[in-house]
């Protein structure tokens, strides 16, 4: 083969196909994003494809289906939270200081980030309407259990959990969050630490 026909490709009207390893990343990010800005319901391929500065074919190649593209995007919105979680779950050394890391949890950034809550809230509804999806929230309940279990006992760990969840939202939809020592109270009356 002459090196005239390696390079022949667009000489002869065939574009070359660019090698981009991050365009599937780059595209599930961008699907949060839009997402964040849209909601589930005004997200669609074109916006996902514009927000990712892709070819809308690009979305078609790497995902089969819009569904596909979701769980993959939530997947990683959930993985970047568990990974929050168990990195401030795994600073602390005892049952006491796991107690007061739960409430570092439920009172700071990690689950009170404005476009985390957004996100995670459309994740929740998605997952109402499509319980395909539920496999994503299993997995990330599963994850807090895990990194909660290594100071509590299973029952006390479910109870834990949901509390988490349950006081993130009311606090990041009241008009009057409740206060840190409230939230101390709670955790303290689940855990029973003298």
């Amino acid at each position: 083969m002459s090196t005239e026909q390696e390079g022949a490709g667009p000489a002869q009207g065939r574009a070359r196909r660019r090698h981009d390893p991050e365009r599937r990343a780059r595209i599930s990010d961008a699907a949060l994003d839009v997402i964040a800005e849209h909601g589930v319901a005004g997200t669609t391929h074109r916006k996902i494809a514009a927000a990712a500065g892709v070819p809308l074919g690009s979305l078609t190649y790497h995902y089969a289906t819009l569904d596909e593209l979701l769980g993959e995007a939530f997947t990683k919105l959930a993985d970047r939270t568990a990974d929050g979680f168990e990195a401030a779950m795994a600073q602390v050394g005892n049952q006491e200081e796991a107690r007061d890391a739960v409430v570092s949890l439920i009172t700071g950034e990690l689950l009170n980030d404005p476009r985390t809550m957004v996100l995670s809230y459309e994740l929740y509804a998605l997952a109402v309407r499509r319980p395909e999806l539920r496999r994503v929230t299993h997995a990330w309940m599963a994850r807090s259990r895990v990194a909660l279990g290594r100071f509590f006992d299973p029952a006390t760990t479910l109870m834990l959990d949901a509390l988490i969840e349950g006081l993130s939202m009311h606090r990041a939809l009241s008009l009057d969050p409740m206060p840190r020592r409230t939230v101390e109270e709670a955790v303290e009356r689940i855990v029973r630490i003298p």
